[in-house]
């Protein structure tokens, strides 16, 4: 690989962070042919394809290493700007879960966002490595252990979840228990059709897959409220569900009902202030919430 240069680098960045050459284009202040420009210079210098001109724009698999590389130098040259007033707040990019979002990470960050800007991407816990792999975050929260190369990984804690439903639910889908018969009838709410944590519980009750009738309500606030609602069962958290427990709007439908999810701090092994405040924030965040 040839020398490649630091605007190129920025606008592989901005390109697949904004969607489009042409975004990119106006979040650099340049032409959207300046931005084609130094993308074709950055593959040349490269000597790959980087990325799928689709809508959005994606990154390629021989492109992921570059985007990478990108992000971190990106990242290290913010933080190395002479002062706190020239540099503004540094953004990191950050893959989380939707549970963690809508619980405890983003009150997480409240003591330092004066000084990190976070851009969080939403992925589900099993699947977000993907996303340090690819370069389009430095940092995720993770279900898997497996220490992506270049990063680190360290134990946040435990969120556990239990099988709930409205007590009008329970009561028409599940009285006489919670048997296979009655979770092959009985609706249930999933949050997208990679969410395993329903199958995990029937298959833990049963011992084999059940079919039920499915509703995908992809959004965590929403998911707890299609629950409240009786529109199916489904796995909460109990960060979201003991208030509503403890109003009497859901309850738990058997036994042998909980899942533990163990989740990971992956992040890039960078010696970036930015990125170890936004760590420490987490880690502290998780210890204060987490089992």
């Amino acid at each position: 690989m040839t020398d490649v240069a630091l605007d190129q680098l920025r606008t592989l960045v901005a390109v697949v962070g904004e969607g489009s050459f042409e975004a990119a284009a106006a979040a650099l202040r340049i032409t959207p042919s300046a931005v084609s420009q130094r993308i074709k210079g950055l593959e040349a210098a490269t000597g790959r394809v980087l990325v799928r001109r689709t809508r959005p724009v994606t990154v390629t698999d021989q492109g992921a290493p570059v985007l990478r590389l990108a992000r971190q130098v990106d990242l290290l040259l913010s933080d190395l700007a002479p002062s706190a007033a020239e540099r503004g707040p540094v953004s990191v990019p950050v893959v989380v879960n939707a549970d963690s979002l809508a619980t405890w990470f983003v009150p997480s960050l409240v003591a330092i966002t004066d000084r990190v800007r976070v851009d969080v991407q939403r992925e589900d816990e099993q699947h977000s490595l993907a996303r340090l792999r690819d370069g389009t975050a430095l940092a995720a929260v993770a279900a898997d252990p497996t220490r992506v190369p270049g990063c680190t990984v360290t134990t946040l804690g435990t969120m556990r979840y239990r099988a709930m439903a409205s007590p009008a639910f329970a009561a028409r889908w599940f009285a006489d228990g919670v048997s296979a018969e009655a979770l092959a009838h009985a609706p249930v709410v999933e949050f997208d059709h990679v969410d395993e944590l329903q199958q995990r519980f029937v298959r833990r009750v049963t011992r084999r897959r059940v079919d039920a009738p499915r509703h995908y309500v992809p959004g965590s606030e929403a998911f707890r409220e299609a629950v409240r609602l009786g529109i199916g069962w489904g796995m909460l958290p109990d960060l979201q569900s003991e208030e509503l427990e403890r109003d009497g709007a859901v309850r738990e439908i058997g036994a042998r009902t909980r899942t533990d999810v163990r989740l990971f701090w992956h992040q890039a092994q960078l010696d970036s202030p930015a990125l170890a405040l936004l760590s420490d924030a987490v880690r502290e965040g998780a210890r204060m919430r987490l089992r």
